[in-house]
């Protein structure tokens, strides 16, 4: 790789991140700024599936309701709770960026309280028409909830807390929503007071909701003078128009979308499944959502211990591949099972071809775990923060549909005959097909998961002092350069996407030079070699910089030939020079690759790189120094090199 000579001066650097102490996302729940919020959105999900299901229950399998038969009952229900979404998520999200978070917290847990009051009277007095109007009303609470929710996190947690908090969220709500849906149908079957208990039980949750939610605090409003748009359609296009703008926000959103509509495929036919397939019974079905619960939950919980604790989104690839394999492998461990009479959770658990079934179902929720949390952060963290609440909520929106869609696209497949496996199959090929259209698109998430398998299979990587590669705003990353990879090392380090000035012959190497062109890599040639794409890669460094960006070059100028660090080139100085004249205050960024001389892609002293696969062995033990960014009048190549070479030493 290139760095090419010339001279200039340094910028001034930004002030590094704070450094949060705590040692994982369980320690958040100790603090003011998570805690309450934590227990607010968990009561919150908790009570809307503890009443739809007791209501469910009771329409199913107590009543006998001419105008709603048991049949439809289920479907009437999810449909009236999804309905609020498509017709209120864009007035949501308006408000959620106008008004201080935590007003509209306190507002929404009074509506529940409300809610759930008037519910309480409908079980009571088992009038089915106002039940079923608290349901839509219950919809409406979540799609006020809903913004609010994933906009506040990003503004009390930083970039190294926003995975994990995340994950503890989508944790929680899963636990909430199965506790939620246990207690539901344990209440509203006792004999005679089943009903009250059901009522009581609601109510309390909401107050106790309505509680925790006093406790959290102030998070302003991020557009004050936002005038609201009330018409729900142009309002949503327009917040549609803004993610575009953002293109691996906007694939973001159509992501997690389709997570939704994949997970409800599942969730739909868990009944179904269980009875028909499975030849279990009721609580059968309810041990297939218990293991679909904990895996979401687990999944979710391991974003931060892979990540890392940055915002890690190599781990979505991963999620969809451990997506399509299960389902995929979930059709042939049930397609020929042996009919039986139905079994209870006992008999069904003594059967070995059981077990293989529940571990598919358990591994792609965690898989799915892994994919939607990632995507979650990375939307919280790139959208403008004047409008993040209103492209959630357009998010919200394209959930809703995808559901539907999958609800009918599940039901086209079965009317034409397929069986409940058959359309699991389906549903795990066409995850493929979308998941490798997404990454094509955007290939940041392909990049990613490279440098993440990088950085843990091929090499053991250790980063010390990334909290100095900032978060936000433009910076110039310089490093030693000691091997073929370590574009992709530096990438694996960093919370951020980076665009790489390299030489013009590493895009010749296979593999690795269309890795790198995906990676939108700058090449640069000597000017005496080649002036057009020596001064079209000085061109491209400044758009990088002016658009913000993280710029990362190696100013040895080549990968070292004897392990030792060469003399630094001027390259570096006219990039901030060029920068400093357009008015940008750009740190530099010192860093130091250790330990990788001598590895498979580096050279040696009596050889190429890439030619002995296991002359260290597997798993070698790496690193990277991270520096302090430096002061303007000390970004001289001598001054760089002497702060590189220091790093190095550790």
């Amino acid at each position: 790789m290139y760095q090419p000579e010339t001279g200039g001066q340094a910028a001034a650097p930004e002030a590094a991140p704070a450094v949060h102490a705590h040692p994982n996302q369980f320690a958040l729940l100790g603090q003011r700024r998570f805690a309450p919020f934590f227990w607010t959105q968990f009561s919150g999900a908790a009570n809307d599936n503890l009443f739809k299901f007791a209501l469910t229950v009771m329409v199913t399998y107590q009543l006998s309701v001419s105008w709603l038969p048991p049949a439809m009952a289920g479907l009437v229900i999810g449909a009236l709770f999804i309905l609020p979404f498509l017709l209120f998520s864009a007035t949501s999200g308006q408000l959620t960026d106008k008004w201080d978070k935590r007003r509209m917290f306190r507002l929404v847990k009074n509506l529940e309280i409300a809610i759930m009051a008037l519910a309480a009277w409908g079980f009571v007095q088992v009038h089915v028409p106002v039940l079923l109007v608290c349901v839509f009303l219950m919809g409406l609470h979540s799609t006020l909830f809903g913004p609010v929710k994933f906009a506040y996190l990003p503004q009390v947690l930083d970039e190294r807390e926003l995975t994990g908090g995340n994950g503890m969220v989508e944790m929680g709500t899963f636990v909430a929503i199965l506790l939620g849906n246990v207690a539901g149908g344990l209440l509203v079957a006792v004999p005679e007071v089943g009903h009250l208990q059901v009522a009581v039980a609601c109510v309390a949750l909401a107050v106790i909701g309505r509680l925790c939610a006093q406790f959290i605090p102030n998070a302003p409003a991020t557009d004050p003078h936002l005038v609201i748009n009330w018409n729900p359609f142009t309002e949503t296009w327009r917040n549609l128009r803004l993610a575009r703008e953002q293109p691996a926000v906007f694939r973001s959103l159509l992501g997690i979308s389709w997570m939704w509509f994949f997970g409800a495929v599942f969730l739909a036919q868990f009944p179904s499944f269980a009875k028909e397939v499975l030849h279990g019974d009721e609580h059968v079905a309810s041990l297939l959502l218990v293991v679909f619960s904990v895996g979401i939950g687990a999944g979710s919980l391991l974003c931060e211990v892979f990540s890392r604790r940055h915002v890690e989104i190599g781990l979505v690839p991963l999620g969809a591949i451990g997506m399509s394999v299960f389902a995929i492998d979930l059709f042939f461990a049930s397609r020929a099972l042996p009919p039986s009479g139905l079994m209870g959770v006992g008999a069904f658990c003594t059967q070995p071809a059981h077990w293989r079934v529940m571990a598919d179902l358990g591994l792609l929720a965690l898989s799915a775990g892994l994919y939607s949390v990632p995507m979650y952060a990375l939307i919280q963290l790139r959208s403008q923060p004047t409008h993040r609440a209103r492209i959630i909520a357009a998010n919200n929106i394209l959930n809703a549909l995808f559901m539907i869609a999958s609800s009918l696209l599940a039901g086209a497949l079965l009317a034409a005959g397929l069986s409940i496996p058959q359309v699991f199959l389906v549903t795990g090929i066409a995850n493929a097909v979308v998941a490798a259209y997404i990454f094509l698109l955007v290939p940041e998430y392909l990049l990613r998961f490279v440098a993440w398998v990088a950085s843990r299979f091929v090499y053991r990587f250790k980063v010390q002092g990334d909290e100095h590669v900032p978060t936000a705003g433009a910076a110039i990353l310089a490093c030693n350069h000691v091997s073929f990879v370590d574009a992709v090392l530096l990438m694996a380090a960093s919370p951020r996407p980076i665009y790489f000035l390299m030489d013009h012959r590493i895009f010749r190497v296979p593999v690795l030079g269309w890795l790198f062109r995906l990676a939108k890599a700058i090449p640069v040639a000597p000017q005496k070699e080649d002036p057009a794409t020596y001064e079209a890669a000085f061109d491209r460094a400044a758009q990088v910089l002016r658009e913000g960006d993280l710029l990362a070059i190696f100013p040895e100028g080549g990968i070292t030939r004897d392990g030792q660090l060469q003399e630094f080139r001027g390259g570096i100085m006219k990039i901030i020079e060029r920068a400093r004249a357009e008015g940008l205050q750009v740190p530099v960024i010192p860093m130091a690759l250790t330990n990788l001389w001598g590895s498979y892609f580096s050279r040696v002293e009596q050889g190429g790189a890439m030619v002995r696969p296991f002359r260290r062995g597997l798993f070698n033990r790496v690193g990277l120094n991270v520096g302090q960014p430096l002061a303007r009048d000390q970004v001289q190549p001598a001054l760089l090199r002497e702060r590189v070479q220091r790093l190095l030493a550790g």
